[in-house]
């Protein structure tokens, strides 16, 4: 067990932002495109978090030209540069699958002051 501690700790970040369910965040994607790499940012609110350690991930949902997206993102993968919040949001629900259901300003949240 302590070996697989080991390698998993020396691959995590030692500084994760803080992010919270309900939260609208810019992630930055380094994007390899043959020899040119760059840099792509998703913004969206996070409706889940997952895992705990190496494995953890936020999912991310955003709506553009009216089609939801959504995207899972692994916190301590190397490719996603920086997660900045955008707005903190007001919530009472670890995840929020529901709002796949809405549109419009119901699919919106309350930003917590």
């Amino acid at each position: 067990m302590d070996l697989v501690k080991a390698l998993n700790s020396r691959y995590m970040k030692e500084e994760l932002p803080e992010v919270k369910i309900g939260d609208t965040v810019r992630v930055h994607v380094r994007i390899k495109e043959g020899s040119r790499e760059r840099i792509q940012v998703f913004e969206g609110t996070v409706i889940a978090r997952k895992h705990g350690g190496i494995t953890e991930t936020i999912t991310v949902r955003r709506i553009s030209y009216g089609v939801g997206c959504e995207k899972v993102f692994p916190l301590h993968s190397p490719n996603v540069a920086m997660i900045e919040t955008v707005r903190k949001g007001k919530v009472r629900r670890a995840k929020l699958y529901y709002l796949r259901g809405r549109s419009g300003k119901a699919a919106k949240v309350k930003e917590r002051v």
